[in-house]
């Protein structure tokens, strides 16, 4: 399996992000980080177009190990903006690997907002070890596909898919059959066994909504990507703003823009520079959610010992 350690070019605001390249020491806080493409960078984005090429998806997958990355690759756009005509925003995220420590402050951000008791989240965070004993670290939440497989095996239509592709759970219409559950490939969606916790809504009557919902015993809830938050103000999702390293994106495919709170990048060239890849896309879910590898992890992890 092929080693990764490539670095993206960011755009705006140099910030510190804790990048440290394999082999070298960390750098300062507030110091800058180079992260353009070495000679040895470009080289090994070539092999790695050659591979895609050579192997097919289905080979790129199966090199991937078990969790099944899939390069973004230059040749076709990674996620085609399905009926977007007439829309300002396709949302989209992004998760730099290389940034990730996994602290978890964005999963308990999450918990926190949407009141989710201490036993429940709308994100993990998977674990692994290389050879030498280092660990590395992957968030993995509702990956908003455009080709959802939760989409349509639900009774009663609850699970909704926006104009702006954000994928949605009315908890008023849901019975809780967990047919998605079932469906969804990243294991994203979480059953509700018990009460919310207390939640930083609004005062009472706050309106229970798809984008910010009140989560009810018996029914499914997942991530929503803050929907009540974008673009509607100027807070960024809870995940995004509890990084302290600044490892969660959100993108606009639209305007083709990225932002974590410190920095603003062009998504493209982010992603293309970054060598991103995405989550499972050999199963054609057109997951919106893309991984930047970069920390000489094996892209993917092994085949074992993933947590």
């Amino acid at each position: 399996m092929t080693s990764l350690s490539g670095s993206g070019k960011r755009h705006g605001p140099r910030v510190d992000l804790g990048l440290t390249p394999v082999g070298a020491e960390a750098n300062p806080l507030g110091a800058e980080v180079n992260l353009g493409i070495t000679p040895a960078g470009e080289e090994l984005d070539m092999s790695r177009r050659k591979l895609l090429r050579g192997l097919g998806l289905a080979g790129v997958a199966a090199a991937g190990g078990a969790l099944g990355l899939v390069a973004y690759r230059d040749e076709a756009q990674a996620a085609p903006v399905e009926g977007a005509s007439g829309q300002d925003h396709q949302w989209c995220r992004v998760v730099d690997l290389r940034a990730c420590k996994g602290e978890r402050k964005c999963v308990s951000a999450c918990q926190e907002r949407h009141g989710l008791p201490p036993e429940q989240t709308w994100m993990r965070t998977l674990s692994w070890h290389d050879e030498t004993g280092e660990e590395f670290f992957m968030p993995v939440m509702c990956q908003m596909c455009q080709n959802p497989p939760c989409l349509n095996v639900c009774p009663v239509s609850a699970t909704t898919k926006t104009e702006q592709g954000v994928i949605l759970v009315d908890q008023d219409l849901c019975i809780g059959s967990r047919a998605c559950m079932a469906a969804c490939p990243y294991e994203a969606r979480y059953f509700n066994w018990n009460a919310p916790a207390p939640t930083n809504r609004m005062p009472e009557p706050s309106p229970n909504t798809p984008e910010f919902p009140t989560n009810q015993i018996g029914t499914v809830g997942k991530c929503v990507l803050c929907a009540d938050r974008i673009p509607y103000s100027n807070d960024l999702p809870a995940c995004v703003e509890a990084c302290p390293r600044g490892a969660h994106f959100i993108g606009d495919l639209v305007t083709d823009i990225a932002v974590n709170g410190q920095s603003t990048v062009k998504l493209s060239t982010f992603l293309r520079e970054g060598n991103a890849v995405r989550f499972k896309e050999e199963l054609g879910t057109n997951p919106r959610c893309y991984y930047i590898p970069g920390n000489g992890q094996t892209v993917g992890g092994p085949l074992e010992g993933v947590q």
